[in-house]
């Protein structure tokens, strides 16, 4: 578990760091580019599309694991938006919960189906 955790803290590090550089030089321009990306039909628009259904399975999962509860929906629209930075949090957050493992982590506790 140390090893998840740690590359956890890595991933959010780096993420937000490099993050910060692009706003600091590009502006809050994500949606304006990313959109237009996918709207000129080539490879950053196409890797932009496979990013987003990522997303969209990251989003659904969390739903699932929450039971598509209200709190899990609410939690899902942040992994969606919010992509590695909800998620890496989000997971970090799990593991320090007790008795959590791999196992709990990804379906969560008393899950039968």
């Amino acid at each position: 578990m140390l090893a998840f955790r740690l590359m956890l803290v890595l991933i959010l590090v780096a993420l937000s760091a490099y993050t910060g550089l692009v706003i600091n030089t590009e502006g809050w321009t994500l949606f304006q580019v990313f959109f237009s990306d996918m709207a000129k039909m080539q490879w950053p628009g196409q890797f932009n599309l496979d990013f987003m259904f990522m997303l969209s399975l990251s989003a659904l999962w969390v739903a699932w694991r929450n039971r598509f509860s209200p709190m899990g929906l609410g939690l899902a629209v942040l992994a969606f938006f919010l992509g590695s930075s909800f998620l890496g949090v989000y997971l970090l957050v799990l593991s320090f919960q007790p008795g959590m493992n791999a196992q709990t982590i990804l379906v969560g506790q008393n899950k039968r189906d």
